[in-house]
C-alpha cells in the first residue's frame, strides 16, 4: 500500500482519474486537498505507477509525488524545525549522495511562511545529512513537499473528522514525476518581446517531448497571428511561413526570416505549398477538424520532419472526440506524445513524426 499525490487541470480531473484505473492499478481511497490536486491511497507501491507511466505516458496526469512522511503542522513558525529534523531523519541516509536533488514545496492552505521558507528549511537540512548536491535547475532527486488540510480519522467518525493541516512529504527521482516542476507548474519568465502566452505552450511542448528543432530549419505556422508561436520558432532558429487572415504583431512581421501568408491554411494548401521540417497547428477549430488538416498537410513534411498541433476539447464527450481526432492522425502520422501541458487549457498537444 502506498499513498501519492495526483495533480491534473481541474476541468480534467475525471479523465486524470480514470488514467489510474487504466493503469492497473487499485486506488483504496481519494481525497481532494484542492480542486485538481489529489491524495489517493493505492494498493499497489508508488514505483509500480510511476514506471509504467515513465514507458507509458498518461494524457492529463500532469504530476504525482510519494507519500512517505506525514507530518502534522501547527501553522506557526515552530513547523519549520520539526519538519526539517523529520525530513532529516526520514530523508538523510535515502538519498543517493552522487544524485543532485532539490525541494520542491506546495502550499494548499494558509500558513505563515512561505514555500521559499519551505525549501531552504528543508534543503539546509538535509545537506547536513548527505553530500549529495543541492541543483534546483535540474534535479535528480526530489523532496516533494505538500502542505494542505487532510482528514486524518476514520471517515466514519463524521464529529470528529476535522480536517488537520499537515505537510505530506515524499522523495522521488525527478524522472518518476512526470515533470520536474512542483505540481507540474513549468513557470516561463515573461520577455519584453513577447507577442502572447501561447509562446509558453510551445516553449513546454518542445522541453516535455524533449524536441530539438534542425539548425536553420523551415518551419510552417498554421494560424499564427498574432505570431506568438513564429516568435518562439524564429528564437530557435527556423525560417518560417506564418499563415493568417490576421494580422501579425509589427515586431514579427518585420523579420525578413518570416513570409506572411495573409490566407486560410485551407486556401494555403491548395496553393501548393513549400516542403517543411516543422508545421506547427494551435488553431482555434474542432479537435475533430484540426486533425484532418494536419492529415492533409502531411505530404508537406519533409520524412524526417515533425509537427505539433493543439486540439481543443469541449465540455462534453471529450474523451470520444479527442480518440477520433487521434485516429485520424494516425493515419499519416506516428503519435509520439499527447499531453495537456500546464499552459494547455481546453486542449491538449500532440506530437507527430511522419508515417514513413
Amino acid at each position: 500500500m502506498s499513498q501519492l499525490v495526483l495533480t491534473a487541470n481541474p476541468d480534467f480531473a475525471d479523465l486524470a482519474l480514470a488514467e489510474v484505473d487504466a493503469a492497473g492499478v487499485t486506488s483504496l481511497a481519494m481525497e481532494m486537498l484542492e480542486p485538481g490536486v489529489y491524495l489517493l491511497d493505492l494498493a499497489e507501491a508508488f514505483w509500480d505507477l510511476a514506471e509504467h507511466w515513465r514507458s507509458h505516458p498518461p494524457m492529463f496526469v500532469r504530476h504525482i509525488c510519494p507519500v512517505q512522511l506525514t507530518v502534522p503542522l501547527q501553522k506557526s513558525d515552530a513547523d519549520l524545525p520539526v519538519l526539517s529534523a523529520a525530513v532529516r531523519a526520514e530523508f538523510g541516509d535515502l538519498l543517493e549522495p552522487q544524485l543532485s536533488f532539490s525541494v520542491q514545496s506546495r502550499t494548499l492552505c494558509e500558513l505563515p511562511y512561505k514555500r521559499f521558507d519551505i525549501n531552504n528549511s528543508l534543503a539546509a537540512a538535509l545537506q547536513e545529512a548527505t553530500p549529495a548536491p543541492l541543483d534546483v535547475r535540474a534535479p535528480a532527486q526530489i523532496l516533494s513537499v505538500v502542505c494542505a488540510e487532510v482528514a486524518l480519522d476514520e471517515p466514519a467518525d463524521v464529529l470528529n473528522n476535522t480536517p488537520q493541516a499537515v505537510a505530506l512529504v515524499g522523495l522521488s527521482l525527478a524522472s518518476q514525476n512526470l515533470s520536474d516542476w512542483a505540481g507540474g507548474m513549468r513557470r516561463f519568465a515573461r520577455e519584453p518581446e513577447q507577442v502572447s502566452r501561447a509562446e509558453f505552450k510551445l516553449l513546454e511542448a518542445l522541453e516535455v517531448f524533449g524536441i530539438e528543432l534542425p539548425p536553420r530549419g523551415r518551419a510552417l505556422d498554421l494560424g499564427a497571428a498574432p505570431g506568438g508561436w513564429t516568435r518562439v520558432l524564429r528564437g530557435l532558429d527556423q525560417y518560417v511561413t506564418a499563415v493568417d487572415p490576421a494580422e501579425l504583431d509589427p515586431r514579427v512581421k518585420a523579420d525578413r526570416s518570416v513570409r506572411h501568408k495573409r490566407i486560410t491554411a485551407e486556401a494555403y494548401l491548395a496553393d501548393e505549398p513549400d516542403t517543411f521540417d516543422v508545421i506547427v497547428n494551435d488553431i482555434r477549430m474542432d479537435a475533430r477538424d484540426s486533425a484532418r488538416l494536419m492529415d492533409a498537410y502531411a505530404r508537406q513534411l519533409y520524412a524526417d520532419g515533425l509537427a505539433l498541433v493543439t486540439l481543443k476539447l469541449p465540455g462534453q464527450n471529450r474523451q470520444s472526440i479527442l480518440n477520433e481526432a487521434l485516429q485520424i492522425l494516425a493515419h499519416s502520422y506516428k503519435i509520439r506524445g499527447v499531453r495537456q501541458l500546464f499552459h494547455n487549457r481546453s486542449e491538449v498537444t500532440v506530437y507527430l513524426v511522419p508515417k514513413n
